[in-house]
């Protein structure tokens, strides 16, 4: 069993910045495709961001683009979600997931993930 352990998550007013970190805790020869995706209260989980096993090709939600960036840190398995001018509609608990070491590429949809983390809160003041 795959465990990734959030962290980053906290409170910071509209137009700030946070950076989220998801580390895997099994050590393996591969690297998983991992994504993001956020759920707020009342609300379904959505879709935020997935970067492929090498790191070569993300996906973002059309809400992020060009304020949110996912990328893999040096250490194996390892992602980190930099967020940018934070909005109040970004506040949610935030949760890595990975992908099977099987596969590749990155996607967007949740049933395409097999591992997930226990959530990061993420709170945005106006």
């Amino acid at each position: 069993q795959v465990l990734l352990v959030e962290s980053g998550g906290g409170l910071v007013q509209a137009g700030g910045s946070l950076r989220l970190s998801c580390a895997a805790s099994e050590r393996t020869t591969g690297y998983y495709p991992m994504g993001w995706f956020r759920q707020a209260p009342g609300k379904e989980r959505e879709f935020v961001a997935a970067i492929s096993s090498s790191g070569a090709n993300t996906l973002y939600a059309d809400s992020v683009k060009g304020r949110f960036t996912i990328s893999r840190g040096n250490i194996k398995n390892t992602v980190y979600l930099q967020m940018n001018s934070l909005k109040p509609e970004d506040a949610a608990v935030y949760y890595c997931a990975a992908r099977s070491l099987l596969v590749v590429a990155a996607k967007s949809t949740p049933s395409d993930y097999s591992y997930w983390g226990q959530g990061t809160q993420v709170t945005v003041s106006s």
